[in-house]
């Protein structure tokens, strides 16, 4: 994919001031969108998403933040290498992504699975970030989603259809028809582009390495002892696969501000993006 298509694709997603470009990170080449002047923000996605899916906050952001929003490995616009795609590649993979775009270390914002690679990353390279934000996050402890939401994430996993994403959509979201009602065309064209990135087996492959190496594996509590930065958890109240009371246990065990978003459920950026502004705005002042 060149890079007019991917501008093309950021354009009406994430609004004006944001381009997008490809860059050969880890071997993997990888679509990134960028804009804004001032401190960097890195925001990494969750697993079978695309970095448009910022694109409620992002016109915020980059009024006074440089933001930097990559599509993960094999997912969006980003292509897979013909290498083993392990937890090491990944680290190493953001590692060279906040070299070549960030001048200063960044505030890293990590959602669900790009949560589990940011703590990661935080536990490895403490001077590299200035902060970190983990929002309904993956690793913070055992992965145990409700029955219904595993149910439907099973059947959109073996057939990504039209209904089975409906299915698993309705218990990914506090209210899916009011937030359709929100964002209108825009939503469903994200819609449909997640649909179609989820039958290229470049997302399924990369899924199939990261999910039980980052996802579905817990952090151990001494290492995420070890995370030296600030750090901030922004919860969705009504989150179906990763459940408020892990991030209460973490934010007991080892002192994070905890942000509990209301009627929302495992994406609160999509959902309740005013309430999640203010709490990653509260986190961006925090010593």
């Amino acid at each position: 994919m060149n890079r007019t298509h991917i501008t093309a694709r950021a354009q009406p997603a994430t609004g004006e001031g944001i381009r997008g470009r490809l860059l050969a990170l880890a071997g993997h080449q990888t679509a990134v969108l960028e804009g804004g002047d001032g401190p960097p923000v890195v925001l990494l996605h969750g697993a079978g998403e695309f970095a448009a899916c910022w694109m409620r906050v992002v016109p915020e952001l980059v009024a006074g933040c440089r933001v930097v929003a990559p599509d993960l490995p094999g997912h969006g616009a980003s292509e897979l290498a013909d290498k083993p795609l392990d937890a090491a590649t990944v680290v190493a993979w953001l590692g060279e992504l906040i070299e070549r775009t960030c001048p200063s270390p960044p505030v890293l914002v990590g959602h669900l699975l790009g949560g589990a690679i940011a703590a990661r990353f935080a536990i490895e390279h403490p001077d590299r970030l200035s902060r970190l934000v983990l929002v309904d996050t993956y690793g913070l402890g055992r992965f145990w989603p409700t029955p219904r939401y595993a149910l439907a994430m099973l059947a959109f996993t073996a057939r990504p259809t039209e209904g089975t994403q409906e299915r698993l959509f309705r218990q990914c979201t506090f209210d899916l028809d009011g937030l359709r009602e929100q964002v209108g065309e825009r939503g469903r064209l994200l819609e449909a582009y997640a649909l179609d990135r989820a039958r290229e087996p470049a997302m399924n492959a990369a899924l199939k390495h990261l999910m039980p190496q980052l996802g579905m594996r817990a952090i151990p509590p001494a290492e995420l002892a070890r995370i030296a930065v600030p750090t901030t958890l922004i919860w969705g109240r009504r989150d179906r696969q990763v459940r408020l009371g892990l991030a209460e246990a973490a934010s007991a065990r080892y002192g994070w501000p905890l942000h509990v978003i209301e009627r929302a459920a495992d994406d609160p950026a999509f959902e309740q993006p005013e309430a999640f502004l203010r709490a990653l705005r509260g986190a961006l002042g925090s010593a």
